[in-house]
């Protein structure tokens, strides 16, 4: 569950624009988006296995 603290003197704007990072980056938006409908068992491990080769290599990019 996504929280974000409203700081005095702070616009609802900013805090709103807080609380959207912090979803996107926790995943809460593209995981809903994803069980909104059935996913097949072979589509659902095709997409894992693409999202673990794009971590690797963006990992390795970050090494070099």
């Amino acid at each position: 569950m996504a929280k974000v603290l409203v700081h005095a003197n702070e616009p609802v704007k900013d805090a709103l624009r807080r609380f959207k990072k912090l979803c996107d980056r926790e995943g809460i938006i593209n995981r809903s988006k994803r069980l909104r409908r059935f996913e097949k068992p072979s589509a659902r491990r095709r997409r894992q296995r693409s999202e673990r080769l794009k971590n690797i290599r963006k990992a390795q990019r970050a090494s070099r």
